[in-house]
């Protein structure tokens, strides 16, 4: 049985939504943790939500990145458990230094909810072991989803294999239509080093059931069914 906790911080609110997702999903039982009491042992992987934490006051995850549950989170990715960022638990993870580059406002300034195409970039990952080569069709919702990096760390990403998820069609073409925010290379969701720790701008969470308009969600989150704490690094460098 795989462990997941589901982080949540003043603000969020995605928390059950994924909570849900993974009761769906055999031999996977998760459990909410308030920021101020997450003790993430025992547990073999962590979800950091999506949501408003802070009320995203200064910028998106600046302030969720000095909670207590950021530092046990990032003690938690050194000894090697996975850990998922969906949108605002995306930008928490850039902002607390866990994963490269940093999320800005949408190019059009805009509020972007809709469905997208994902292509999965890399399959060596807690989250896409099983989806090689998949293009996935997951929702959005943020205003800060335009994922940045100066052309040194670009350019590393890019070589290193850490860019997850690229924005593409339905046919998994990266095209500029494609992008619904303006991201750097089409970027959608990245991967640290180790390859332990993955965020990404969509909701996996929101369509883990056929009535909420799609399965792909699903087909992400279980892939940490076969996920033990302290295994990420050596299988997915």
């Amino acid at each position: 049985m795989t462990r997941v906790a589901v982080l949540r911080y003043p603000g969020t609110w995605s928390e059950r939504d994924f909570a849900h997702a993974l009761s769906l999903v055999d031999g996977i039982e998760s459990e909410i943790l308030w920021h101020e009491d997450a003790d993430l042992r025992g547990f073999d992987a962590a979800i950091v939500p999506g949501g408003f934490s802070y009320g995203d006051y200064l910028r998106a995850g600046a302030i969720a990145k000095l909670s207590p549950a950021t530092r046990e989170l990032r003690r938690f990715a050194e000894d090697g458990g996975a850990v998922l960022g969906s949108c605002n638990g995306f930008q928490i993870l850039c902002e607390a230094g866990l994963l490269p580059g940093a999320l800005i406002r949408n190019r059009d300034l805009r509020y972007r909810c809709d469905w997208v195409h994902v292509r999965v970039e890399n399959d060596r990952t807690p989250f896409t072991t099983a989806l090689a080569g998949a293009v996935l069709k997951l929702p959005i919702g943020n205003g800060e989803g335009c994922w940045v990096a100066d052309p040194d760390t670009f350019a590393r990403v890019e070589a290193s294999g850490q860019v997850v998820f690229r924005y593409a069609d339905a046919r998994g073409a990266a095209t500029e239509d494609a992008n619904p925010n303006g991201s750097l290379g089409n970027v959608a969701g990245v991967a640290n080093e180790a390859g332990n720790v993955v965020g990404l701008m969509p909701h996996p969470e929101r369509c883990a059931e056929g009535l909420l308009g799609g399965t792909d969600g699903y087909r992400m989150l279980a892939n940490l069914t076969s996920v033990r704490h302290g295994t990420a690094p050596a299988l997915y460098r």
